[in-house]
């Protein structure tokens, strides 16, 4: 049997969240291992196992891997996430980038002073309800399917419905002029996978705490 894979980083969100909600929903089991020290993190370096000295990194299929998305692509065609062609892939990869530039947005947000911090999450929805959800609330109408890319699930899917609920940690009515999102977001939160990974008690982490982000500070040192 198959080792699972394992994660390596910190006990949130981050730049890790995509990569749990896409082994989850591909029904893959996964391990993680949890960097709570500056030592711990040392270790990782003068042990070789970080390419660029970053995190995330996934332990799978004898690889280590890092770069959020090599990793996101690698495990996206693996469990067959990645459409059926370059045409079909290249439409996943825009939009997969596009929400992973929105959820970046709202992970970094959090770093920033108090007085700023309100100011970036109003920011953040606006550009949301003006940049990127107007174009995948056309995608859906234009072909009228499902699934965004080929009437089939797959990684933007899965991305998609990720950033629209961390969208939503902000601003709970922010779909409020989408109905074909709504409408989205019911069905794939509806797939049995994904369904109970958004069940209590589940991989999934929560939105990033203060304690989070002293640790993520004073790990990386920033």
């Amino acid at each position: 049997m198959a080792a699972k894979p394992k994660l390596c980083y910190f006990r949130g969100r981050g730049r890790m969240e995509s990569i749990r909600w896409l082994l989850a929903a591909a029904g893959v089991e996964f391990e993680e291992e949890f960097i709570e020290t500056r030592e711990q993190y040392d270790k990782l370096l003068k042990d070789g196992r970080l390419l660029f000295g970053q995190v995330p990194l996934v332990e799978i299929d004898g690889m280590l891997v890092t770069q959020t998305r090599a990793i996101l692509s690698y495990l996206a065609a693996k469990y067959n996430l990645y459409g059926k062609d370059l045409k079909e892939r290249v439409s996943i990869d825009m939009y997969a980038d596009g929400t992973l530039d929105l959820m970046m947005m709202v992970a970094l947000a959090v770093f920033k002073p108090p007085e700023e911090k309100e100011e970036n999450f109003a920011l953040i929805v606006k550009k949301a309800k003006t940049r990127y959800f107007p174009v995948f609330e056309k995608i859906l109408k234009d072909h009228g399917e499902d699934f965004l890319v080929g009437n089939k699930f797959s990684w933007a899917d899965i991305q998609l419905l990720e950033a629209i609920l961390m969208v939503e940690e902000l601003n709970a009515s922010v779909l409020s002029d989408f109905p074909l999102l709504q409408a989205f977001k019911t069905r794939i939160s509806n797939i049995p996978t994904i369904k109970k990974f958004l069940q209590p008690g589940s991989q999934k982490k929560p939105p990033p705490d203060s304690h989070y982000v002293q640790l993520v500070r004073h790990v990386l040192k920033f």
